[in-house]
């Protein structure tokens, strides 16, 4: 895959990932332990491209 592939693709990641996590913050019960894991997927993925972005 190209670089470009490759931060296109994590930057579509990232931005369901938000979706995500706006969704489950809606609920009137939020699952923390949930948002907590997405956020750091979200946070790990933002890192990636930074990296990325970098080179």
């Amino acid at each position: 895959m190209s670089l470009t592939g490759r931060i296109n693709e994590l930057a579509n990641k990232h931005r369901k990932l938000d979706e995500k996590i706006v969704e489950e913050q809606k609920r009137p019960s939020a699952d923390t332990i949930r948002l907590k894991r997405l956020k750091q997927e979200k946070l790990h993925i933002k890192e990636q491209l930074q990296s990325l972005d970098a080179r």
